[in-house]
């Protein structure tokens, strides 16, 4: 049985089937193990880990902790309950902007290359070629944001590095944006965003691309990119406070588990830790040569746990209701039987956005698609509802297919 455990209860003899953490957080070569000595638990205690999950039938149990799926139905309960609060209205539809969203993804990850080009050749990141592009991605969210950050969810192994940095600029100025922001400081973020990883510029790519599990030494090279990326950007005058705040502390959490300073709490800016929040959503989002990505409606409920310790609170609970529950290009199961995908959230109900259904699984085959309002009734475009989140590998699908294809 899967149960959810405090760390602080873990003994030798249980079996480890979950560290519930990001990949970068944990000093381990696997996910799942059984913890053989006192000094394995104390490498858990020190990486931040503060639950994980095991499996009573292969170790030892611990009787009074919930399984997980109770822990799950928890966690669903309390985010039934940030659902019904407002969310940022679009200005234009997913449709109209999805050509120059691509347009904007191409151009922007190509910028990001050269940037990490030139700052392994150790020359100057030339801002002014960088500004005009954090400009167009702050004009594209504005005008919807679903459609640039649900096109950046697109990533293959070989172009990870550069368009994280396009999607953590994208999340971050949505995230301000949502949160009403200044917008020169949006804007500052935004190149905080795009520039954030310069430092892995410096890494080896045997290091930063290896398809196992990384050394210590690996780790600590890994480590040492925000320091390196804030000494290069430095260099650069037209580089804003902001951003290389946000290069220098993206990696530190609020119970000082992170890195490199290990400052904790409000010693962390408000901008990095709300950049904190929107790189690990995206780095567990993609599929890495060492890890499967998770739907970014499983990212957002981690997020929402380990906002217990990792994170500030409010602001993980701001950021989902920027991206939403299901943010769009989300797979979702209807309690109708049909599968859909997520185009626009509802303005105040979180749970409700409207979904291009296409396939239906009673039937087991792929039906025209339709808009449905899940906030309408029955007869006005709506009469469903989601019971979850779907991963398109299972049904052997793809939901970015039937984005803008429904009537």
């Amino acid at each position: 049985m899967l149960k959810k455990v405090d760390s602080s209860q873990l003994t030798v003899g249980m079996f480890i089937h979950d560290l519930s953490c990001d990949w970068m957080t944990h000093p381990f070569i696997r996910n799942r193990f059984v913890i053989t000595s006192e000094d394995e638990i104390r490498k858990i205690l020190k990486a931040g880990i503060h639950d994980v999950v095991i499996d009573s039938s292969k170790g030892l149990d611990v009787q009074d902790a919930p399984t997980l799926e109770e822990a799950n139905q928890a966690t669903e309960r309390e985010l039934t309950e940030l659902a019904a609060k407002p969310v940022v209205v679009t200005r234009v539809s997913l449709g109209e902007e999805l050509s120059r969203a691509a347009q904007i993804r191409h151009q922007a990850s190509t910028l990001v290359r050269t940037v990490m080009r030139d700052a392994r050749l150790g020359k100057a990141i030339e801002i002014g070629q960088v500004q005009p592009v954090v400009q167009n991605i702050t004009e594209s969210i504005l005008r919807n944001p679903g459609a640039l950050v649900g096109l950046l969810r697109i990533k293959n192994k070989d172009d990870y590095t550069f368009l994280h940095s396009v999607s953590v600029c994208a999340l971050l100025v949505a995230f301000c944006n949502s949160r009403g922001m200044d917008a020169e400081i949006t804007r500052q973020a935004g190149l905080g965003g795009l520039l954030h990883d310069t430092g892995k510029a410096l890494v080896p790519d045997e290091v930063l691309n290896k398809p196992a599990a990384l050394t210590d030494e690996e780790f600590a090279i890994i480590r040492k990119h925000p320091q390196d990326g804030f000494d290069i950007l430095r260099q650069s005058p037209e580089v804003n406070d902001i951003a290389l705040d946000i290069t220098l502390h993206h990696h530190e959490r609020r119970d000082g588990s992170g890195y490199p300073n290990k400052l904790s709490g409000d010693a962390i800016s408000e901008l990095a830790q709300m950049a904190a929040i929107v790189d690990v959503y995206d780095a567990i989002t993609a599929d890495r040569c060492y890890h499967k990505g998770m739907s970014a409606a499983a990212a957002l409920r981690k997020i929402y746990e380990w906002s217990k310790f990792h994170f500030n609170p409010q602001y993980a609970q701001e950021f989902m209701r920027c991206v939403g529950i299901y943010p769009v290009g989300t797979m979702v199961m209807l309690e109708s039987g049909r599968l859909g995908v997520v185009i626009e959230p509802h303005e105040t109900n979180l749970l409700a956005p409207k979904v291009n259904v296409f396939f239906h699984t009673k039937k087991n085959v792929y039906i025209k698609p339709e808009t449905v309002d899940l906030a309408r009734g029955v007869g006005f475009g709506g009469g469903d509802k989601i019971v979850g989140h779907e991963s398109p590998a299972k049904w052997n699908v793809d939901p970015m297919r039937f984005l803008t294809l429904a009537g």
